[in-house]
């Protein structure tokens, strides 16, 4: 129906503006840039309802990699240019170097170990000793084979020698080492053949961090002997338990001062003979010295 003269054409599009002249249907706006998206009014008005979403134009497309940007990414190699680790290696550690003077007497300690190869098998050194009353007591030498078995376990095998006041003893030795559950260094070795059928010597040690640089080092050793060795005080079964706890402030990585107390008890026919020469079954003694490695 047409409207009446005079009047202007009504468009169905409530953003149309007013008819042309001369009776053309008026042309309807362009769309806004959110045309067709949900919840956009089209260009069809109100009574148009939400559009269906359309894609968006495409970016810039990526440009293909060129042979320069693949040869920087890919670099060529030169054959063994990576540096690897040297397949032989060296550590020895002076873990206990100390001094003491109790009413017992003064004295000297030291304990040392070091390790000599690659990541499976190793040349290990252990030694061990004291002196008392300017005399060396006794000290101890091992050389062992080490295979690992695991990433925290070897086992070792070699032999020990044994010197001091008594008379020198050498024997065959095999045991394992390594680092037990809780971070505990643990090693049990067994000594046979000599003058003593068999001998178990048990130690473990565990490093407490009280800060970066203040560590603190409690430890046990333990001796079992099978038969008796009076020539070196040594009794039939549980014989002698040491334990100590040092304190040691690190100055280096590789250097480091510590004090510490230190208790030494024997038992059954290890303290009868000492007894018999004259020597206390237990002692006691505050300890100064050093740690260090290289």
């Amino acid at each position: 129906m047409e409207a009446p003269a005079g009047e202007p054409a009504q468009s169905h599009d409530a953003h149309a503006g007013h008819a042309l002249h001369g009776g053309h249907a008026p042309t309807p706006p362009a769309a806004p840039a959110d045309a067709g998206t949900p919840g956009a009014h089209g260009a069809h008005g109100d009574h148009a309802g939400h559009g269906t979403a359309t894609l968006q134009a495409p970016r810039t497309p990526i440009p293909a990699p060129t042979a320069a940007d693949l040869a920087a990414a890919f670099p060529t190699l030169a054959p063994h240019a990576m540096e690897h680790a040297p397949g032989f290696n060296s550590l020895v550690l002076v873990d206990h170097l100390e001094a003491w003077n109790n009413a017992h007497g003064s004295g000297q300690a030291w304990a040392a170990k070091g390790w000599f190869g690659g990541d499976i098998d190793r040349l290990w050194l252990r030694s061990g000793g004291q002196r008392t009353a300017g005399r060396l007591d006794a000290w101890s030498l091992d050389a062992l084979h080490g295979h690992a078995i695991s990433p925290w376990w070897d086992v070792v095998a070699g032999v020990r020698h044994d010197g001091g006041d008594a008379r020198g003893l050498t024997r065959a030795a095999i045991g394992v080492q390594g680092l037990a559950p809780y971070k505990f260094e643990f090693s049990a070795t067994a000594y046979l053949g000599g003058r003593r059928r068999a001998e178990l010597d048990v130690e473990a040690e565990y490093t407490l961090l009280l800060s970066n640089r203040l560590i603190l080092q409690p430890g046990l050793e333990a001796r079992v002997a099978a038969d008796d060795d009076p020539h070196r005080g040594v009794g039939r079964g549980l014989g002698q338990v040491e334990a100590g706890l040092r304190l040691r402030y690190e100055i280096t990585r590789r250097f480091a001062p510590y004090i510490g107390f230190v208790h030494e008890r024997r038992f059954g026919r290890t303290a009868d003979l000492h007894r018999d020469a004259g020597e206390a079954a237990r002692d006691s003694r505050w300890v100064a010295g050093v740690r260090f490695w290289f």
